[in-house]
Order: structure tokens, then C-alpha cells, then sequence
């Protein structure tokens, strides 16, 4: 019959979550994920609902929502408690937003990049409706996830093996297997593609 005051109180604490303020000191001091959890609840609906209007395409934009929340959590302690949470969140969601907008831009130049390469390369005059791009987006796809990053980053970006790892966080031996083995895979594929190369 007598009940556990501590535990009362726990469950009063936690039936009143607080202020986004009081939630963020409580998640950072204490490393409460349930705290954490309850922002994540109160505000994902408005951070899908900005990133939906930004990118126009829901998939997109609950992996940018994604995206942000872990963002948010691994950088909660610097949220320095001036302005609103909220807002704070959405700068983090709107940064979210444009890296992924420098990704396709990037990802689209070496799309182009490649195609006219490899045009010049034949000999052949460049034109948009080449097939070249395509090409591309089909060597790609036979890739490993890991091995298309690292294949983009090196021939498209022109990043070292060491910038590639630290930008994956891959040991630069790992980068090289990548590589290799990516080579290997679309020279077995492709090999008309690789002929002279």
C-alpha cells in the first residue's frame, strides 16, 4: 500500500517533461536519452514539415529529419540556451538540407564530368543526349554503397586516399580495397567500358 516516494516522484518527473530548455539541460547533464526523446516528439513533425517544403520529396526529407536528430543529439551541449531550442533545431535541420543539396550537385557534376570525359576520350562530339550519364548511373549501381563513395570522392573530386578517409573515417587501407575492388568489379562488368583504359 505505501507506495516509493522516490519512485513517485521519478514517475512525476517524467510525466512532466518540462520546458525544451529544462529537457536539453537534463539530456546533456545526465545523458537522458528519454528527455531527448521527448524534444525528438515534440518537434519532428515541424522538422519534417520545413524539410518536406525544402525538398519536396517526403522520402528525402524524413532521412534529412533522421539526419538532424542525431546531429541534434551529438551536439546538444553546445546549444548554448540563447533563442529557442526550436530554432537552433532548425538551423541544424536547414544545414542538413543544404549538405544534401551540395551532395547531388556535386554527385550531378560528376555525372557530367564523367560522361564528358569519357566522350572526348572516345573522340566523339559531346552532346546532352548522350547516353554518357547514364552509363554512369548503371556502372554505379553494380557498386557497393562504400565503393561508390569512395569511386566518387577519388575520380570525381579528386580527393587523396587520405582526405577520402578522413571524410569516411576509413582506414586509408580500406579506401585502396575500395577502390580496387571496385575497379575489378567494373572492369568484370563492364569490360567494354574498360577496353584501353
Amino acid at each position: 500500500m505505501a507506495d516509493d516516494p522516490i519512485a513517485t516522484n521519478r514517475k512525476q518527473s517524467t510525466a512532466e517533461p518540462g520546458s525544451d530548455e529544462e529537457l536539453v539541460a537534463r539530456a546533456v547533464s545526465l545523458q537522458d536519452g528519454n528527455a531527448f526523446g521527448e524534444l525528438v516528439r515534440r518537434h519532428q513533425s515541424q522538422v519534417r514539415g520545413v524539410l518536406r517544403q525544402l525538398t519536396r520529396d517526403f522520402a528525402l526529407a524524413d532521412d534529412l529529419a533522421q539526419e538532424t536528430f542525431v546531429r541534434a543529439w551529438d551536439k546538444l551541449s553546445s546549444f548554448a540556451g540563447q533563442g529557442r531550442f526550436v530554432s537552433w533545431l532548425m538551423k541544424l535541420a536547414y544545414n542538413e538540407f543544404l549538405q544534401s543539396r551540395r551532395k547531388a550537385k556535386r554527385y550531378s557534376a560528376a555525372v557530367d564530368r564523367f560522361g564528358n570525359e569519357r566522350t572526348a576520350s572516345h573522340n566523339q562530339p559531346v552532346s546532352a543526349g548522350t547516353a554518357d550519364s547514364f552509363d554512369l548511373e548503371v556502372v554505379l549501381a553494380a557498386l557497393s554503397e562504400e565503393e561508390r563513395s569512395v569511386m566518387v570522392m577519388s575520380f570525381a573530386l579528386g580527393l587523396s586516399h587520405a582526405e577520402i578517409g578522413a571524410v569516411t573515417g576509413m582506414p586509408i587501407g580500406t579506401v585502396k580495397s575500395h577502390i580496387h575492388r571496385a575497379r575489378q568489379r567494373i572492369r568484370e562488368k563492364f569490360p567494354q567500358e574498360s577496353a584501353g583504359k
